[in-house]
């Protein structure tokens, strides 16, 4: 007879063994803080129509609670006749863009200076993504037009991909792809299409904290690419129509004092020679 071999398996029951490091991450006096999610703020979408793409993003770009920047560019130029928008971390989203349009150079020039297909570009943004599993923060939509016709793709962090008719991706995609999804149609015409996006990013903006300012957008058209710098603004800034000065005496002064100060100067005196 064999000797069959017996397998230990863990018994059941709870672990404690994770106490004492939570006690140590609760207490602060040691040096050590629970750690913190991070907090990224964009809204971004992309809806085809009847002879092209329109690509919408907002402006506002921010750096924890702080805005940073209040008309940042987040749709990104990969070819003529590509665009593409990025949420996420802005120097991870740029830095992902410009080398798939430095690759989408090399393609135009080894193609006979052919305009790239979107799928072209698509592939390398994924594979891309896909090595690095999301460590870099870059949600994209990639929109364009070839000889193919209009194209439009959702790029998740993880490379994932996704043909649809109309995405929205970002911290205000919630209250974006809401609006699209109520007023998308099939083979709508530009106007619609443009309007449409405006209303998705004036969406994210105002139910977002992290979306704000103007609305940026890029229309795609066989032969043609429109790129519409501040379409819409949505957050203006107030005038000031009250008078906020106040006259002495208004606000009651408990104490005062006062304390004199005395500088010592010092006068260089000026040698002149000779």
């Amino acid at each position: 007879m064999s000797a069959v071999s017996c397998i230990s398996l863990p018994e059941g029951g709870f672990s404690f063994d994770n106490c004492k490091r939570n006690q140590l991450l609760l207490n602060e006096a040691k040096g050590m803080k629970l750690p913190k999610a991070k907090k990224t703020g964009t809204t971004i979408c992309g809806v085809i129509f009847k002879d092209g793409v329109v690509l919408g993003a907002d402006t506002r770009a921010t750096e924890g609670p702080v805005v940073a920047d209040k008309n940042c560019e987040k749709l990104h130029w990969i070819a003529d006749n590509i665009r593409c928008g990025g949420a996420g971390t802005a120097a991870d989203t740029e830095w992902t863009c410009d080398k798939v349009a430095a690759e989408m150079k090399l393609v135009k020039l080894n193609s006979g200076n052919k305009p790239p297909r979107v799928l072209a570009a698509m592939m390398r943004l994924k594979q891309y993504l896909f090595n690095y599993q999301g460590y870099i923060s870059a949600a994209l939509i990639l929109g364009g037009v070839d000889h193919t016709g209009p194209h439009l793709f959702e790029i998740a962090p993880n490379g994932a991909t996704s043909p649809l008719p109309f995405i929205a991706m970002g911290s205000g995609s919630l209250a974006a792809i809401s609006v699209l999804e109520a007023g998308y149609k099939v083979d709508m015409d530009e106007e619609s299409a443009k309007q449409l996006a405006k209303e998705a990013i004036s969406a994210g903006i105002f139910n977002d904290l992290g979306s704000g300012s103007n609305v940026d957008l890029c229309v795609i058209k066989k032969g043609s690419t429109e790129y519409l710098r501040t379409f819409a603004s949505e957050n203006v800034k107030g005038v000031r129509t009250g008078d906020y000065s106040y006259a002495p005496g208004t606000t009651a002064v408990k104490t005062r004092e006062v304390m004199k100060i005395e500088l010592d100067l010092v006068k260089e005196e000026v040698m002149e020679t000779d």
